[in-house]
């Protein structure tokens, strides 16, 4: 898949922090005229308003914004109409996080949102952030974190139609 060929069906976009995931994915509802970014990030301090603001600018008017850091599938709900725009989720990861502070059935979510995708009749694009990379995490939270984030990759990557890992801003197509 390049940056212009439009989008169809659900694709998982992974990569590591400033991978260029993010821009990847928004290149390609950009060129398809446009879309609803469903943010799952939240405002805790000074300098996350500011990374929320700079992305909601650079953005631009071709898109909508929705702020849902839990309610994924609701938000995607609104979203879902015969021949509607193309969605980005912007991120799995973020939204996990979220579950976790609010202490969520994890699992439950997970499943939730795996039986709901299937069922959506509108592009949609879902970004998160690849963190097993990395070293074993030295506290408890973190490794459940991590945990939570490699089984729900594992999940969603096996019911898309595209899965892509982006690194170092080359988009590597997976599935």
């Amino acid at each position: 898949m390049t940056r212009t060929d439009p989008p169809c069906g659900t694709h998982l976009i992974l990569g590591g922090a400033r991978s260029g995931k993010s821009r990847f994915a928004e290149n390609i509802i950009n060129a398809a005229g446009g879309g609803t970014y469903i943010a799952t990030g939240r405002a805790w301090d000074d300098e996350m308003v500011n990374r929320i603001d700079l992305h909601k600018q650079s953005r631009g008017d071709l898109w909508q914004t929705i702020e849902e850091p839990l309610d994924l599938c609701g938000a995607l709900d609104t979203c879902n109409q015969p021949g509607g725009k193309p969605v980005l989720v912007d991120c799995l990861t973020l939204w996990l996080t979220n579950l976790m502070l609010e202490d969520r059935d994890i699992d439950a979510e997970i499943d939730r949102l795996c039986d709901h995708l299937p069922g959506l009749d509108i592009p949609v694009l879902l970004v998160s952030n690849e963190v097993g990379f990395g070293i074993v995490p030295e506290n408890a939270m973190a490794r459940a974190f991590r945990d939570h984030a490699g089984r729900l990759h594992q999940r969603i990557a096996a019911l898309v139609d595209r899965v892509t890992l982006v690194v170092a801003g080359i988009p590597m197509q997976v599935k």
